[in-house]
């Protein structure tokens, strides 16, 4: 299975940015819809958004919160810092370039990290979940809606192919299960609840 390097995932979303809302947007209407709206309604206090991409949940956080986008991808980034001044919320969203593999932020700095969707082009998820859990305060909460590997045995397998090429050419790993990766990084989970024949997943954990 190919493994993606942050050279290819930067130069896969700088190429995709310009399209990727339509793209994203389509996706989630068949197999995650309302996926977004549920994360950010679980936010809280001071967030870490990681791989915010495009920056299509910062206008759905609930005005109480503030939050800082990391983001890869400079052409990503740059349409969230778009989207930030066309909706007003530069006074409550602050967006940085970065690794979410190696944040650059405190121990212990926030009360929620939210992931939608991007568990599955990270090249070491299990490093950036593992700095989700440093930089979340005790009894901070992870909120994730991601795509995983179906509970159905021939759709599963199924996917399984076609990730050779969606992880090569589109830096997607199909069947990466989440939870065990936050289980492994020390997490707690909360709750977790899958649809669309176990596909979409949504996740509920937090820090101890």
């Amino acid at each position: 299975m190919h493994t993606s390097t942050n050279t290819d995932v930067r130069r896969f979303f700088d190429r995709i940015a310009d399209r990727y809302d339509r793209q994203i947007g389509t996706c989630e209407r068949f197999l995650f819809p309302g996926s977004r709206q549920w994360a950010v309604e679980h936010a809280r206090g001071r967030v870490v958004e990681i791989a915010v991409g495009t920056g299509l949940n910062l206008p759905l956080y609930p005005d109480e919160v503030t939050v800082v986008g990391i983001e890869l991808s400079e052409r990503m980034l740059q349409l969230a810092r778009e989207r930030v001044a066309g909706q007003g919320l530069a006074d409550r969203v602050e967006l940085r370039a970065g690794d979410v593999q190696a944040l650059e932020l405190p121990d212990a700095s926030a009360d929620t990290v939210v992931s939608t969707f991007t568990i599955c082009t990270i090249p070491d998820p299990a490093a950036a979940v593992r700095e989700a859990h440093r930089v979340l305060r005790p009894g901070g909460r992870f909120v994730l809606a991601e795509h995983g590997p179906s509970d159905n045995a021939i759709l599963r397998a199924g996917m399984r192919l076609a990730e050779h090429g969606t992880a090569r050419f589109a830096a997607d790993h199909l069947t990466r299960d989440p939870v065990p990766l936050l289980e492994q990084a020390g997490f707690r989970i909360e709750a977790v609840s899958r649809a669309k024949a176990g596909i979409a997943f949504h996740v509920l954990a937090d820090r101890p």
